[in-house]
């Protein structure tokens, strides 16, 4: 059940879900596929290529991650490759804000800061251009899935690296038996499905 800003509920005071935002999580929950077996055995991949392939349903997607953040100052939204930067740029178009890739090692033209964080069986680098966003700047990460919550952390902190303060992280969809936002100290999360 979402509440009326497209969040999962916290507790008890929550509003009910609007019907426009149930019918939206309805709609997205029937265009995610799950794939068996990808990419590797034992894994259920959730495959958002139907949603993208439904104009419609992909632009009402992006205003949803969107929306929970208009009004709040966004300068810059932070995405992840390569699915993050589908619905990233999009979201920041709609804030008004700049886009921001942030990419996997050595896919980077420029200066760059870089981060190792964990992954599930192995570990990751991730980089962002130093002049991308600074002091001053306050940016939205934005990401297809949370799941275990290292890659939003080692975005987020690689946003903070360069000066930025992150109001929060925007996902479509939220695997929450993985407990993803517990590697996120607390950082604001708006997920627009969970499993």
């Amino acid at each position: 059940m979402m509440t009326t800003s497209m969040r999962e509920p916290s507790g008890a005071g929550d509003k009910p879900a609007s019907t426009s935002s149930a019918s939206l999580t309805a709609a997205v929950r029937r265009a995610i596929r799950d794939v068996p077996d990808f990419p590797t055995p034992g894994i259920v991949f959730k495959d958002v290529a139907p949603l993208l392939a439904d104009a419609r349903l992909f632009a009402q997607s992006t205003d949803a991650l969107a929306a929970p953040f208009a009004g709040e100052g966004i300068t810059h939204v932070v995405a992840v490759e390569a699915r993050g930067f589908i619905f990233g740029a999009p979201v920041a178009q709609r804030l008004g804000a700049g886009f921001v890739p942030v990419r996997k090692a050595g896919k980077l033209p420029w200066r760059t800061e870089r981060i190792e964080y964990a992954l599930e069986y192995a570990s990751g680098v991730l980089e962002i251009h130093r002049d991308a966003c600074g002091p001053g700047a306050r940016v939205l990460i934005v990401d297809d899935v949370l799941a275990t919550g290292g890659t939003a952390a080692a975005t987020a902190a690689l946003a903070e690296r360069l000066g930025a303060r992150v109001a929060g992280i925007a996902v479509l969809i939220e695997l929450a038996f993985l407990h993803g936002r517990d590697a996120l100290g607390g950082r604001r999360v708006e997920a627009l499905v969970a499993y």
